[in-house]
C-alpha cells in the first residue's frame, strides 16, 4: 500500500460529497435505491460553503490514486461556559474507510490529523457519534461517553 494522507480543497467536493452519501448509506443501513437527492445536495453546499469559509476541515486518504478514506471535523460557536470560555467547539464527522482498508490504523490517523487540526486553531472541546464499529477506535484515543447530552426525538 502506498497510503498518502491530505486536506481536501474545494476541488475535492464532488467526492467529499460521494463519501457522505456512501457514509449515510452503511450508518444508517439504507439501501442504493433510497432517495438521497437532497441530502446530497445539501451537502454539496455544506462543502462548498465550509472548506471556503474553513468551517470544515476533510481528511482525504488515497492508496495510489484509489480512494481509501475520509473524515471530517466541523467548527462551530456556541455561548462560551465556564469549561469552554472561548464557546468554539468542534464535532468529527463522516469518519470512513473503505472494507477493504478497515483495520490498518487509516481511521486512526485520520482522527489524529483531525484532532490536531483542532488543536492548531485553539479548541480543545471535540465531540462526535460513534457507531458501534467505531467506538473502540475514539475511547482508544480517549473520548469518553457524555451523560449530560440529551436530544429532543421529534426533531432528530
Amino acid at each position: 500500500m502506498d497510503l498518502n494522507y491530505r486536506k481536501a480543497t474545494i476541488e475535492d467536493i464532488d467526492l467529499l460529497t460521494r463519501t457522505r452519501i456512501e457514509v449515510l448509506r452503511a450508518a444508517n443501513k439504507l439501501s442504493d435505491d433510497t432517495d438521497m437527492t437532497e441530502v446530497e445536495y445539501q451537502s454539496y453546499e455544506y462543502y462548498r460553503k465550509a472548506l471556503h469559509d474553513g468551517t470544515h476541515t476533510a481528511c482525504l486518504v488515497f492508496d495510489g490514486d484509489r480512494f481509501a478514506g475520509a473524515g471530517g471535523i466541523s467548527y462551530y460557536q456556541v455561548m462560551p461556559t465556564f469549561h469552554n470560555p472561548s464557546g468554539n467547539k468542534a464535532y468529527i464527522m463522516n469518519m470512513y474507510t473503505r472494507p477493504e482498508y478497515r483495520r490498518q490504523g487509516i481511521a486512526r490517523r485520520m482522527l489524529d490529523i483531525l484532532i490536531n487540526d483542532a488543536k492548531e486553531k485553539g479548541i480543545s472541546f471535540i465531540t462526535l457519534e460513534a457507531t458501534s464499529m467505531g467506538r473502540p477506535l475514539y475511547e482508544n484515543a480517549g473520548f469518553v461517553t457524555m451523560k449530560d447530552e440529551m436530544i429532543l426525538p421529534e426533531y432528530h
